[in-house]
């Protein structure tokens, strides 16, 4: 029995453990990230238990959320990864459907506990998002016929970073705000007009910078999601027309960064630091946009992976810049 009970327990653990977003540098680099919106939304001041706990509890609830949507797309998609990743887990056969619908399981209910200890309107949102997400998956992506709409909505899984940091700042702590909207059960929403302007901007930023380096993925894909019909921007408007779409992308995001700096309390250092890994990106889009098409897919799957560290560094240099300025100020 006691065998049985360490295989249960090993088999998922040995899964994660290998997993790819599991491995190496996300592990640390997420929970600053998810930190750096709601210390972003809440400002520099004094810190007491109750933010340090909203934080706490922001970071487990969207760091579950992140990993459970992962799995529950490695699920849906296994027939392309068949396909375009055969070296994932399900395709070699590392992991079964069944296990790994219960590790999604998990990290879902992580998700919707966390969200809720934050607060009740943080729970609905997660809610509202992960239906999208089941449908999205499941059927959208696959069934809709808009040029482009598998890579259109994905980036939308990350904007809720940004929405839900700020949302548990709004609805955690007593109305502070200059714009209060009391609703019944649900109790209130309290904020700045100038500081939910702030929120739309990261938003954005955080839809372009992420749609930017799907791109590229998507041209590495390109065959897989043609044979099964998904719509990405390479399948309906061609790889080379991508490439250019990415670029656009990844300068929007760009201009969206300075604007961010200019109206928030960040300071130079992150000014600097943005700007370092903004042309870091620029350039190998750029590079990605000038390849020929023999060398296209082979290079997109790269740049791809270098691009995505430009849009998750941006929330880290968030992080360190706030906490730089709250040692200054203690």
């Amino acid at each position: 029995m006691l065998n049985k009970i360490n295989t249960l327990f090993n088999r998922p653990s040995t899964f994660l453990s290998s997993w790819r977003s599991f491995s190496g540098i996300r592990l640390l680099q997420y929970p600053f990230m998810f930190a750096s919106v709601p210390m972003l939304a809440y400002g520099i001041k004094p810190y007491g238990l109750e933010i340090i706990a909203i934080i706490i509890f922001s970071i487990i609830a969207l760091y579950s959320g992140f990993f459970a949507t992962l799995l529950w797309n490695d699920i849906t998609d296994k027939d392309i990864d068949a396909i375009a990743h055969p070296d994932r887990p399900l395709p070699a056969g590392r992991i079964s459907a069944k296990k790994m619908f219960m590790i999604a399981l998990v990290f879902s209910a992580l998700t919707f506990l966390f969200s809720y200890l934050v607060s009740v309107w943080c729970f609905i949102f997660v809610g509202a998002v992960a239906l999208f997400v089941a449908f999205h998956n499941k059927y959208f992506k696959k069934i809709l016929k808009l040029p482009a709409f598998s890579e259109l909505t994905t980036p939308l899984q990350w904007v809720i970073v940004p929405i839900f940091g700020f949302l548990a700042i709004w609805t955690a702590f007593p109305p502070i705000g200059e714009i209060t909207i009391t609703f019944p059960i649900l109790g209130y929403v309290s904020y700045d007009g100038f500081v939910f302007q702030n929120m739309i901007i990261l938003a954005i930023f955080t839809y372009f910078a992420d749609g930017a380096h799907d791109l590229p993925e998507g041209i590495h894909d390109v065959e897989g999601d043609r044979k099964l019909g998904v719509r990405t921007y390479a399948t309906s408007f061609g790889e080379k027309n991508a490439a250019k779409i990415s670029f656009i992308m990844f300068f929007v995001s760009g201009l969206l960064g300075i604007i961010l700096f200019i109206r928030t309390i960040l300071s130079p250092i992150f000014l600097v630091t943005f700007l370092l890994f903004w042309f870091y990106a620029l350039y190998h889009s750029y590079k990605l946009l000038k390849a020929d098409k023999n060398n296209m897919k082979n290079m997109s799957k790269i740049v791809g992976q270098k691009t995505f560290r430009y849009f998750w560094i941006t929330y880290d240099l968030i992080f360190l810049d706030l906490i730089v300025q709250l040692l200054i100020l203690n």
